[in-house]
């Protein structure tokens, strides 16, 4: 049997996920860098447009990943592939597209911004968070693990759910809303990256953008939690899903 090339499903998550990240930090980048109220700058609005805009930001890189999946996101890979939905050969390949898109689509939002970022921040000192998430409270960031763990565990139970019942072209949209509850109720400890790629790729941009506090090269290394915790919640929502809720349901 002749295998298919797996390039074109890394080119999709290569774009799903640049996408997601050019509209997420993006929407941060607007509300950081215009939301001081300075005379002739517009005023944006604060952590409601945040997450609003990351479940839009998700909803857009979905449809525009749609050819492999649209993963998006090393712990939806790594979920599927941990029970059996997804072939393991493939986890290495789409994580490192994932990585990529996102590194792209934040180069892409820093120099987009870069008069902004001169003028509200020149050395760069104290907008890192526009890219990459940072404890509420570093002194007891296994709460933060907490936070990623059960928020990713959300993540992959409900769109195990979405994908079992919402027709095709509703999941982006319904799975946004989803990242947008997230982000509601479970954005305050750590920032609810929810998603490797989404905050260790632009990390590593960061870093060598010259950014001081980069929660990589900084002393703080903050930066295992958004790995970890979405690594061990996203394989954990889908076995509870596959485990305890699919099997009850009426068979079509």
């Amino acid at each position: 049997m002749q295998k298919t090339s797996l390039l074109p499903e890394l080119i999709s998550e290569f774009f799903g996920t640049m996408i997601l990240m050019m509209f997420g930090s993006g929407v941060c980048a607007m509300t950081t860098l215009f939301g001081t109220g300075v005379p002739g700058e517009v005023v944006m609005g604060g952590y409601t447009n945040i997450a609003l805009g990351w479940g839009l930001a998700v909803t857009f890189g979905i449809y525009a990943g749609k050819l492999s999946g649209a993963h998006i996101n090393p712990a939806v890979t790594l979920a599927f592939a941990s029970n059996g939905i997804f072939p393991w050969r493939k986890v290495l390949p789409y994580c490192g597209a994932q990585l990529a898109g996102a590194f792209i689509g934040v180069a892409l939002v820093f120099f987009n911004y870069r008069p902004a970022f001169a003028a509200f921040d020149p050395e760069l000192e104290k907008t890192a968070s526009i890219f990459t998430t940072f404890p509420a409270f570093p002194e007891v960031m296994g709460y933060g693990l907490l936070d990623q763990i059960v928020g990713t565990a959300l993540l992959l139970l409900l769109i195990l759910a979405v994908v079992e019942h919402a027709p095709d072209s509703l999941q982006p949209m319904i799975i946004g809303l989803i990242v947008t509850a997230i982000g509601f109720s479970f954005g305050g400890m750590h920032g609810y990256a929810i998603n490797p790629a989404r905050d260790f790729a632009p990390r590593v941009f960061v870093t060598l953008a010259g950014f001081p506090n980069n929660g990589l090269t900084d002393g703080t290394g903050v930066f295992w939690v958004p790995i970890v915790g979405p690594l061990v919640g996203g394989p954990l929502g889908a076995f509870l899903y596959l485990k305890f809720l699919k099997p009850y349901l009426p068979r079509k």
